[in-house]
């Protein structure tokens, strides 16, 4: 028969822990002997080694205590239960650590394998690793804010920059970022633009009319605060489409 102190030292917990259990009713309490100590012999060790594990498996108290009188049966039962639990948190751990190493490596959020095949593309295609970095962070803005929404957006972006007349607008306005903002070029690239908008969707169905969001105008300020000459090219833009 040992003591609570040595029975701690053998499983590995504080006297304290063994005390909250035995208030808990997880342990019994053994009786004092005649010189007013407890004292606890193997079966109290393996029960506290069954308890410390479940404990340290994040099952709550209670549950545990529940446990105490079952049947073997329902005891197994509960274990894969609460191994399968396990299982759950372990895949939620490592999706979030997955996370937390793209975030290091300068990655937001995972994007849909094809919006990565895209950005890609732009680069092979003449635009500046600025604008290219500056879609992938929008991008992830609006697959996080818009799930339902992000794969239509992007599709059409997409289709879009298939057709070479309308990707060489994206490119102008790319190129169109260190420009001073009264440059005339900007007036002609917002008229132009203008003009393939309104014949793409129409009057009625203009990109960010028929939605109470406010992620488009989120996203183009993102744009927009990123370079006087986009700035204004916006305004111009939004002017001749309103008029």
């Amino acid at each position: 028969m040992i003591t609570i102190g040595q029975l701690a030292r053998y499983v590995g917990v504080s006297n304290k822990t063994i005390r909250v259990y035995h208030d808990k009713g997880l342990l019994p309490e053994p009786d004092r002997d005649a010189s007013g100590y407890r004292r606890y012999g193997a079966n109290d060790a393996i029960d506290l080694i069954k308890i410390r594990t479940l404990a340290d498996a994040g099952v709550p108290l209670a549950r545990i205590r529940g446990l105490r009188s079952a049947t073997d049966d329902e005891f197994q039962r509960a274990l894969r239960e609460i191994d399968d639990e396990l299982t759950d948190r372990i895949r939620g751990l490592q999706a979030t650590q997955g996370r937390l190493r793209q975030l290091a490596a300068g990655q937001l959020a995972p994007l849909p394998t094809e919006v990565g095949d895209h950005l890609a593309h732009l680069a092979r295609s003449g635009f500046t690793p600025r604008w290219v970095d500056l879609q992938r962070d929008l991008w992830i803005l609006v697959f996080a804010t818009h799930p339902d929404l992000a794969s239509t957006l992007f599709h059409d972006q997409a289709e879009a920059l298939a057709d070479p007349e309308l990707r060489q607008f994206f490119l102008d306005y790319d190129h169109a970022h260190d420009l001073e903002p009264d440059d005339p070029r900007i007036d002609d690239l917002a008229r132009r633009i203008a003009e393939a908008t309104r014949e793409r969707y129409g009057p009625d169905n203009l990109p960010g009319q028929n939605t109470d969001s406010q992620i488009p105008a989120l996203v183009q300020g993102t744009v927009n605060a990123s370079s006087p000459a986009w700035q204004r090219l916006d305004i111009l833009i939004r002017s001749q489409l309103d008029a």
